[in-house]
């Protein structure tokens, strides 16, 4: 069945649809929405194939969802397949009265820390019974409006915190940045080492990348002030020029360190978050300290002892020990070989 000169037809669903023409104009003169405009597309799709069922099963619809946008659907109004507002038309009004709700606001910004459940019992205690939930919802609408005045939650404390610890010098590594030669990129990074239950020491290690040189230094705490004072011992241990280093997300490598590193015009490298097998050097380089010294060597309690003994592994490590990554040469052999290979 057709009539009017636009060209509409009935089907069997009873639905008056428009020829597939006149449906995509008033479409796209019809300021609707997505949504919308995708609901036009279903009844399009019916016009073209006459059967509601396909049509669910090609647009992965409901027909319960289907028939209720069809007895709502006016094919010369697309805007009747807008979304309605879900908000019932008559909201339930507080029954809780104004005195109650005051002192409910009282009690939760003396204590803002303690919830509904405790807040009941404050309120029994003032000869005012009152539910659990009903304490949960005045608190809620207090919030809503503004005037419940609550603490800093604690996250945003830390992300403030975060905010004011941003790194000024660190950037991350280029990816055209090309290690070649000993000191082009050296990684650090922290150990923690526990002598007694309560004594805790934190090795500050670091690994050349291509020498496999190590320098190693333990302070009793893992600050900015302790990395900068490792990076100047890396510097009078070390026997090539320390051109670039890679550090982690620490807050021990912010602050002083940052401020050692730009001053000494050393490039500072930071990872990306929860990525260290970026920096698998200095990883496996804690691994070697941890079995074959600290697994094997009777510590002293000492700090200076301490590092006196760390001394001694360190030389043990980059002038005795083969390192099979480098062809079971030491660290100190391959520099050398690498320095004649440079001079030639």
């Amino acid at each position: 069945m057709s009539s009017g000169k636009i060209g509409v037809t009935m089907n069997r669903y009873g639905v008056i649809l428009p020829r597939g023409r006149y449906l995509a104009s008033i479409g796209i003169r019809t300021n609707i929405s997505k949504e919308a405009k995708k609901r036009v597309t279903w009844f399009d799709h019916l016009r073209k194939t006459g059967n509601a069922r396909l049509t669910c099963r090609y647009f992965g619809i409901s027909p319960q969802t289907f028939y209720r946008w069809k007895r709502r659907f006016n094919p010369h109004d697309l805007t009747t397949l807008e979304s309605r507002p879900s908000r019932p038309h008559r909201r339930r009004k507080p029954q809780t009265s104004t005195e109650v709700a005051g002192r409910i606001r009282q009690l939760r910004e003396q204590y803002p820390r303690w919830g509904k459940d405790k807040l009941v019992i404050l309120l029994k205690r003032e000869s005012i019974s009152i539910s659990a939930s009903t304490v949960g919802r005045v608190i809620k609408r207090l919030k809503d409006r503004g005037i419940l005045k609550e603490p800093i939650n604690d996250a945003m404390v830390k992300l403030a915190r975060k905010m004011r610890m941003k790194r000024r010098y660190a950037v991350r590594k280029p990816k055209d940045y090309e290690v070649k030669a000993p000191g082009d990129l050296v990684e650090v990074d922290t150990l923690t080492i526990k002598l007694l239950p309560n004594q805790v020491r934190y090795q500050f290690s670091a690994r050349d990348v291509i020498s496999k040189w190590d320098g190693i230094r333990v302070y009793s705490r893992q600050t900015s002030f302790c990395a900068a004072n490792f990076l100047e011992y890396l510097q009078r241990r070390y026997p090539f020029k320390i051109r670039a280093i890679q550090i982690d997300g620490g807050s021990e490598w912010k602050k002083d360190f940052e401020e050692a590193c730009e001053e000494k015009e050393i490039l500072l490298f930071v990872l990306p978050p929860r990525s260290p097998r970026l920096n698998g050097c200095v990883e496996r380089a804690n691994r070697t300290h941890r079995e074959e010294f600290y697994e094997l060597e009777e510590i002293e309690l000492g700090l200076n002892e301490h590092n006196k003994q760390l001394e001694r592994w360190e030389y043990t490590y980059n002038y005795i020990r083969p390192h099979q990554g480098i062809d079971y040469l030491t660290p100190n052999e391959y520099y050398q070989q690498w320095l004649e290979n440079s001079m030639r």
